[in-house]
């Protein structure tokens, strides 16, 4: 087959399967690649300052923790059914669940010798310490019984398990200690549970409790369950404790929701997200001690399954690591970064003003996403907005948009916002926010029956001089200033009329009856982005036929789809350059002979999480730009509201497309996936190319040089 390159064709293999199973990487084991794929950001001692490499172990522990609420209970529900049918790689569930599980012992293994071997006697030299309270002098020892006494023992809840008292329950990713005791009076044995309180710190600072002096300004560092441990005495007296062990159990937390029956939305995701913590236990963590005799009496009283039981050496639950980055060591964290306004040089701030002179497109964290609220806060104020229109997914805690929303309903302001009460472990925030809209009258949606609304869309209207004016906001990101400052997303702030037309039917389809399925220029899921994305693939085929002049850019979080799989192996087969950013899960192998050789899939892991959704296509080399919420997934495609929408701008185009060829040049935190479906880091040693530090170091140019034009 020729290339490319050489702008000629090749011709389809007449016995190519692209069904072939072997062609497919499953989608669960993709996905525990790419969180290997976080963890070696830990164990690379060249990649990042030290708490930052501890923070990587916190993210990698939590991912796994939440993996196994959706995905792994999902699989477990199809075995303990029967359910043998086989996923797109051939692969049916107990088999999937076999190698998952093969996997994540020695990813746990190698996070548990990282943190042990590596990051804590590097800490220590940095004088932040773990301590054991055996190491602690006798004095030391009774000041910290003492304030066991005072500030951990009236939170505790010693729970016993006899014909007496039932098995107590304990919630998801509780962390617990079975304890063996023995009646000092009869003599006999009893078991007993106490869970490690979640609402209290997991990581005593011992340097910080009043009266426990050291000869030294070392951190000291106890961990919550081990300073319980050596205190249980206190809450079982008259009991002799024979031995403690230390369990930690995640349950299945996906929230299912029949619309149809659900007379309220808001009540029945509250009522989902109180059920997460009753859930069936999917994993138990236990440590390697325990004895077989409360290993059995757990499995049994939890009804689990042997294969759910998950032996980890050391600390369990170590997404509490992150605690640590509340030191105040600013020597081991990344270097400070404030961002560039490039709405900073506009008179009096008036965004509305700017965006009439033309469109913006600001690339997050590394421009500010202080313009996103500003814009809401200027519309809430402005006298002339008659109305605002926002789609919310994840907007987190104390959002300054929602404030600014319930502004503008105080001043007399139309406000239409789709709440989507469905957003994966961001319910409870979301119901908040949407009962606070509620209360000062703004209109709250809660989406269409059986979708999720993963767009981002803000829609202003504005009266000027006798007529109205449109403003829109389209992002690939949340409007959640917390994770602004972290994700890598793009805004696109614009008054074009053919996209403010085609918002505001999408908008009168979500909060109302319309039924209009055609748009101008948005693509919009579930109507037509399966049907846009595999013309535009097959655009860039005939492309190729005609002229050689092709080529496809994909930046996503995950290629999943089945259907645009196959649609790049036939577009590589006929010689289309193709390369993807796939942050996640990329079920495609590359490279293959002969199918998918014209295909290059690199991953960028680094100190800010890709999250933009772009699609850029060459279009016989008048390229066009598409970015989005969407990634390419059956649910993306088929089972969410998600827009994609164009860039008009040429400038723009430009900038973007500059944009990810310095991402696919970079040699630093770049990985790239061999056919095989394995993954390498990709190195180059002479020429370095690090695209997030890049792109920081432009951000910081153009703030240099605003500020040289202002004086």
């Amino acid at each position: 087959m020729k290339s490319a390159e050489n702008g000629t064709t090749a011709s389809l293999p007449v016995e190519t399967d692209l069904r072939d199973p072997s062609l497919y990487v499953n989608r669960e084991l993709g996905w525990i690649d790419f969180n290997q794929r976080v963890l070696e950001e830990a164990l690379d001692a060249r990649a990042h300052p030290l708490l930052e490499r501890i923070k990587f172990v916190s993210i990698f522990s939590s991912n796994l923790d939440e993996f196994f609420m959706i995905r792994v209970a999902g699989l477990d529900d199809q075995c303990t059914a029967g359910i043998n049918e086989r996923s797109v790689d051939g692969l049916v569930p107990v088999e999937i669940l076999e190698k998952i599980r093969d996997r994540v012992l020695a990813q746990l293994r190698q996070r548990n010798a990282c943190f042990f071997d590596d990051l804590c006697p590097a800490l220590e030299k940095q004088g932040i310490a773990f301590v054991r309270t055996a190491s602690l002098s006798r004095q030391q020892q009774e000041l910290l019984q003492e304030y066991f006494r005072k500030e951990i023992f009236p939170v505790l809840t010693p729970l016993a398990f006899d014909t007496g008292h039932p098995f107590p329950f304990m919630s998801n990713l509780s962390l617990n200690l079975a304890i063996e005791l023995e009646d000092l009076e009869s003599g006999s044995f009893r078991f007993a549970r106490v869970k490690v309180p979640g609402i209290l710190p997991r990581l005593v600072r011992l340097d910080q409790i009043d009266g426990l002096d050291f000869d030294d300004d070392r951190i000291r560092l106890l961990w919550l369950e081990e300073l319980i441990e050596h205190n249980l005495w206190q809450l079982f007296p008259k009991m002799r404790v024979l031995q403690c062990y230390p369990f930690r159990i995640i349950r299945d937390a996906d929230i299912e929701i029949e619309e149809d029956e659900a007379g309220d939305l808001l009540e029945s995701i509250e009522q989902g997200v109180r059920s997460r913590r009753y859930g069936k236990v999917v994993r138990l963590d236990i440590t390697p001690d325990m004895p077989v005799s409360i290993r059995n009496l757990l499995v049994n009283n939890l009804e689990m399954f042997e294969r759910n039981v998950y032996e980890i050496g050391g600390v369990l639950g170590m997404s509490a690591l992150l605690e640590l980055l509340g030191i105040d060591r600013s020597d081991l964290r990344d270097d400070p970064f404030v961002p560039n306004n490039p709405f900073d040089a506009k008179p009096a701030g008036d965004i509305f003003n700017a965006l009439r002179s033309g469109d913006f497109l600001l690339h997050h964290p590394y421009d500010s996403f202080k313009p996103v609220v500003d814009l809401i806060w200027q519309a809430a104020r402005d006298p002339d907005v008659l109305s605002i229109k926002q789609t919310l997914y994840r907007v987190g805690s104390n959002s300054p948009i929602v404030k600014a929303l319930m502004f503008a309903v105080e001043q007399h302001k139309q406000v239409a916002v789709l709440v989507e009460l469905k957003a994966r472990f961001d319910e409870e925030n979301n119901i908040i926010w949407a009962r606070a809209l509620e209360d000062v009258g703004a209109h709250v949606v809660y989406g269409l029956p059986g979708l999720k609304t993963h767009a981002k869309l803000t829609l202003i209207v504005r009266r000027e001089q006798g007529r109205l004016c449109h403003y829109l906001h389209l992002g690939t990101g949340n409007y959640n200033t917390l994770t602004a400052r972290i994700y890598t997303d793009y805004s696109y702030f614009t008054t074009n009329k053919v996209l403010a037309d085609d918002v505001s039917e999408l908008f009168n389809s979500l909060t109302g009856y319309s039924k209009h399925r055609k748009f101008s220029s948005l693509i919009v899921s579930p109507l037509n982005t399966r049907k846009w994305a595999l013309e535009m693939i097959q655009r860039e085929i005939e492309w190729q036929k005609h002229n050689g002049s092709s080529g496809i850019i994909l930046k996503m979080n995950a290629l999943v789809d089945e259907e645009i799989i196959r649609a790049l192996y036939r577009a590589s087969m006929a010689g289309v350059k193709i390369d993807l950013v796939i942050r996640g899960i990329c079920c495609l192998r590359p490279g293959i002979p002969e199918i998918s050789e014209n295909i290059h899939v690199v991953s960028i892991i680094g100190r800010f999480l890709e999250h933009s959704r772009v699609f850029y296509f060459n279009n016989g080399g008048k390229g066009e730009l598409f970015l989005g919420s969407a990634d390419f997934m059956p649910r993306n495609l088929d089972k969410r509201v998600e827009t994609i929408f164009p860039v008009f701008d040429p400038k723009l185009v430009e900038s973007v497309r500059s944009d990810l060829e310095l991402v696919l040049r970079d040699n630093r935190k770049s990985w790239v996936m061999n056919p095989d479906g394995s993954w390498s880091r990709k190195r180059n040693d002479r020429t370095a190319t690090d695209s997030q530090r890049l792109f920081m170091r432009r951000s910081v140019r153009r703030k240099k040089n605003k500020k040289t034009k202002v004086n």
